[in-house]
């Protein structure tokens, strides 16, 4: 990662211009073509330096819904586990904690009524049970780490 990756990365942290032509908008405020603009975010996200690079959406805003929920998996069971949950389109940010609990991931679904049913198919599939830990107050962060 060079000095123009790192002022991109830098950059998009504060937002992306909502318009016709994001890309050249951003390409033309860091002083890039974008072309060029466009194939580093390509390298970046190949190089595995970004992990993903898109929009973040509201899921309630937009008539979904959103929970973190949690399995406690045997140890030699957790990569079939991790497998099957991973394969559940509305299943993103699935990861490992040293917990009792220790598989953590986030559902996100299209339409609120739909969590209850995901979790269930969860259970149904890995015969383990999934506690649904969905959000009382949001906060802003605002985490933004400079590259």
């Amino acid at each position: 990662m060079d000095e123009v990756d790192k002022k991109i990365i830098n950059h998009l942290q504060n937002g992306i211009p909502v318009c016709e032509s994001p890309y050249q908008a951003i390409s033309e405020e860091l002083g890039l073509t974008e072309t060029v603009l466009i194939e580093r975010l390509k390298l970046l996200l190949e190089k595995g330096i970004l992990s993903r690079f898109g929009p973040l959406y509201h899921a309630e805003k937009m008539g979904g819904a959103l929970t973190l929920a949690a399995v406690k998996v045997p140890q030699e069971r957790f990569e079939q586990v991790a497998d099957i949950i991973n394969l559940m389109p509305e299943v993103a940010h699935n990861y490992a904690r040293n917990h009792e609990l220790n598989m953590w991931f986030v559902i996100a679904t299209d339409q609120s009524n739909k969590i209850t049913k995901v979790i269930q198919d969860i259970e149904q599939k890995t015969g383990l049970s999934v506690y649904n830990m969905p959000k009382i107050k949001e906060y802003f962060v605002g985490l933004k780490l400079e590259a």
